[in-house]
């Protein structure tokens, strides 16, 4: 018989049984999202256990998504931005935290670290570990750009960050005496158009400035939307006075008139065109994240080329003893499967991954981190912007099959004042109906959409299956037919080959061939009101309202070989596609999204 108390011995660094540990000494690189999850968790499961966590920099467990709304002034309280403090985690969880403490060697043979007080140049500690979790997050990319160091710049990673961007917006009237020379508000350049970027330029902009942002993508959010979902915000931006530069990079960031003044602290932008933005004074970068790992390289822990730790199912490194979680690490994709792997630096799926290895040390069982599915959201001024799954560009580099669908409905019923628009796409395998990934942009209901079609992809649930979905209805909040069924339905349409569809991309390229009538069903008032579905080029368009389809048919000219319908927002096209199919002999497509996502982006093409 085995005595539990001598149940101690080392785990196989690819094991899949947990055993329980008495008086472990858990070591933890980072004290945020990940790092933070996996000490309280691991309390929790064992009061014997010395919890020893070290994070460079005095904060610990802080509101690292919350920054921008505090600089911004959303978030007025400075107290709400720290989660825990090291005092809050030492009192409630018994956690011996060491701030200000930057790990500078892992000596993963002879279970270690080496440590420095970051308040003490020169200071150097030896921590000794049983269990080392490394979540050790992301930095902000800062790229070899001349001028890249100048006063004014600023990366936004943790709350000394936030206060200093908050100090010197303060302090501008003071520093900058000869800024009223310029225009009337005061200038900021926001270097990148991800999340935390357009975050960013709101809330410059609720401080009063007037905001350039500058993405070297062709669009903005383009990590995670594709084009014709992102020009939904990207227009909205530009409608509130946002100068929205894409497809054009960084080059230089110059003085003012090319001399350093220290009454003007002002950065002119140089662009990669040769375009020269207003002087900012103050300019964010935004330019994205890499893993925070050298010194875990260094160690022999394995790595990408990239930088992301590798992990197994069961978040072990390579070494024995050494876990991983959070933005530095890479994890399964789920959607594709068959290992295939991705980077997802997400503060949802850090916790969970700190919270699973503590089960996995200190539980009864291991558990397998079954990956991420990459469910985010944006707000940008009034909207919303949230997405999961995989993307156009990101299907086509795995050279998946796909296809698409989009609906405009409403967020909640029609007749009940206040519906705003749920601009919902759906990507799916052709043949199958399994869901690669959704994007929705709208005022309201939008993120609720996500979420659902995210926890349907979880359950391994296709297109057909989301038509079924049973969800909660009443007038002020849902329809009887939710977005996710309407959209589920199209999908279906398509998978049954109910309906075929011609992506807003080939629009235009195919208008032009012979033998291609474009049929608008539209109400002449509403072409008048928002315009034409196609101009300039030579294409024969018809206009013939759905209700009169059946009694002008004949007005198809008999020639016509290939028909492409739209109408306002696909429905009425579908519809007039279903009366065609079955009386035409030509070949007969809808246009997907029809005139409300074409018109965003036709000038794009």
């Amino acid at each position: 018989r085995i005595n539990n108390t001598l149940r101690i011995m080392k785990l196989n660094s690819w094991g899949n049984e947990a055993l329980p540990k008495q008086g472990t000494k858990l070591v933890i690189i980072g004290g945020v999202a990940a790092g933070a999850s996996a000490a309280a968790r691991a309390r929790r499961l064992d009061e014997t256990a010395e919890i020893v966590m070290l994070q460079s920099g005095p904060d610990v467990s802080f509101a690292s998504c919350g920054m921008p709304y505090y600089i911004g002034g959303e978030i007025q309280d400075r107290n709400q931005m720290a989660v825990q403090t090291p005092e809050s985690l030492r009192k409630r969880f018994n956690i011996d935290v060491h701030v200000n403490t930057r790990v500078t060697k892992i000596d993963t043979d002879n279970k270690f670290v080496t440590a420095t007080d970051e308040t003490q140049p020169g200071s150097q500690s030896i921590i000794t570990y049983d269990e080392l979790i490394l979540a050790v997050g992301s930095e902000p990319l800062k790229p070899p750009i001349p001028g890249i160091t100048r006063d004014g710049l600023f990366a936004l990673r943790n709350l000394q960050d936030m206060d200093a961007i908050v100090e010197w917006l303060d302090d501008l009237p003071k520093k900058c005496t000869s800024c009223s020379e310029y225009e009337t508000k005061m200038h900021a350049v926001v270097a990148g158009a991800g999340f935390i970027g357009l975050e960013m330029v709101e809330q410059l902009m609720r401080r009063g400035l007037q905001v350039s942002v500058v993405e070297m993508m062709p669009r903005v959010l383009g990590g995670a939307l594709d084009e014709e979902m992102a020009a939904i915000i990207e227009d909205d931006l530009k409608a509130k006075g946002v100068n929205v530069v894409t497809g054009d990079g960084i080059q230089e960031f110059l003085p003012l008139n090319g001399n350093e003044d220290e009454d003007d602290p002002s950065t002119v932008v140089k662009l990669r065109s040769g375009k020269l933005l207003p002087p900012a004074q103050i300019t964010i970068l935004g330019m994205g994240v890499r893993p925070d790992t050298r010194v875990i390289a260094e160690a022999g822990i394995e790595c990408t080329p990239r930088g992301h730790i590798v992990v197994n199912d069961y978040l072990q490194t390579n070494k024995a003893s050494v876990w991983a979680a959070g933005d530095a690490i890479e994890v399964l994709n789920p959607i594709v499967g068959n290992g295939d792997k991705w980077a997802v630096p997400l503060a949802g799926p850090a916790n969970r991954q700190g919270r699973m290895i503590a089960d996995n040390i200190f539980g009864q069982k291991m558990r397998r981190f079954k990956g991420t599915y990459a469910a985010s959201v944006v707000r940008v001024f009034e909207l919303i912007g949230a997405a999961v799954g995989m993307n156009e560009k990101m299907l086509s580099s795995k050279q998946l099959p796909f296809a698409s669908i989009h609906v405009h409905p409403g967020s909640h019923a029609g007749y009940f004042p206040g519906a705003k628009s749920v601009n919902l796409k759906l990507l799916f395998h052709p043949r199958t109906g399994q869901i690669w990934g959704a994007q929705a942009v709208g005022e309201e209901g939008v993120e609720k959409r996500i979420d659902v079609i995210s926890t349907a992809m979880q359950g391994n649930m296709t297109v057909e299956d989301l038509a079924e979905l049973e969800l909660c209805y009443a007038p002020p909040v849902g329809s009887a037919k939710d977005p996710v069924n309407i959209a589920g339905m199209a999908a279906t349409n398509v998978l049954q080959g109910l309906v075929e569809q011609v992506d807003w991309k080939e629009l235009k390229r195919a208008a032009t061939l012979p033998g291609v009538v474009i049929l608008d069903v539209r109400n002449p008032g509403e072409i008048k009101k928002s315009g034409p579905l196609i101009g300039g080029c030579d294409a024969k368009i018809i206009n013939i309202p759905l209700d009169n389809l059946r009694d002008r048919v004949g007005e198809i000219p008999a020639d016509t070989e290939r028909i492409i319908v739209s109408c306002a927002s696909g429905q009425r096209a579908y519809y007039a596609c279903r009366i065609l199919m079955q009386s035409q002999s030509a070949k007969v497509e809808n246009l997907s999204g029809a005139f409300k996502t074409f018109s965003r982006v036709s000038g794009r093409v």
